[in-house]
């Protein structure tokens, strides 16, 4: 099985938003674990990539193994904060006619943007955390690929695309795509030029396209 080592990459993405919390090998050893059984199920008479198979079993066994941690504690800083931000958010937006910036907020509230950020992020992996099917029924895996309808090969094969750019290309598609900020205002978000903005996108876009 030593070509699930290219599938490393995979592993590393869906890991990485809870190196914070968890320990990383162990986490890498619990993907890995999700890889091999995806291996051992996948059908390659099936019209799907093993990569967007693969996907959820790993995705499945990281979230089973931070739930049964119970190890993901929230400072009250980050609550309070997040709490701030949720509350500056609405009123700014009344006044301003769409959402706020984390620039926008941070000097609103006058908090670093960097704790605005790791506050929204903390609170964003406990929800994530909450919303989880029954993994534990041995058909999870098999049925979360076709009782969603979201999930048809081509979004599957995205997410898995997504989750292993890099945190900058991240953060400009998050910001262009689903914070659905212009180049202009993505430049001021990210601290960078609108032409740097303009040429990263489309690079990070053709890359997206070249591997699905």
């Amino acid at each position: 099985m030593d070509e699930l080592l290219n599938y490393e990459g995979l592993v590393y993405g869906i890991i990485s938003k809870y190196t914070k919390y968890f320990d990383r090998d162990d986490l890498y050893q619990v993907g890995m674990l999700g890889l091999i059984n995806a291996y051992r199920h996948f059908d390659n008479s099936q019209d799907t990539k093993f990569s967007t198979y693969a996907y959820y079993y790993v995705l499945g066994e990281v979230k089973k193994y931070v739930r049964e941690s119970n190890l993901v504690k929230v400072s009250n800083d980050l609550v309070k904060i997040n709490q701030a931000v949720d509350r500056a958010s609405e009123k700014m937006s009344q006044s301003l006619g769409r959402e706020p910036t984390t620039t926008e907020l941070s000097l609103f509230l006058e908090i670093d943007e960097e704790k605005i950020e790791e506050a929204r992020v903390a609170a964003l992996d406990i929800r994530s955390l909450d919303y989880v099917a029954d993994e534990d029924s041995s058909e999870f895996y098999n049925s979360i690929m076709t009782t969603d309808t979201e999930m048809n090969s081509e979004i599957l094969d995205l997410r898995v695309a997504l989750e292993e750019l890099s945190p900058e290309e991240k953060m400009l598609i998050t910001a262009r795509y689903y914070d659905d900020l212009t180049q202009s205002e993505a430049s001021r978000e990210l601290g960078m030029s609108q032409a740097q903005v303009s040429r990263k996108e489309g690079k990070i876009l053709e890359k997206l396209k070249s591997v699905l």
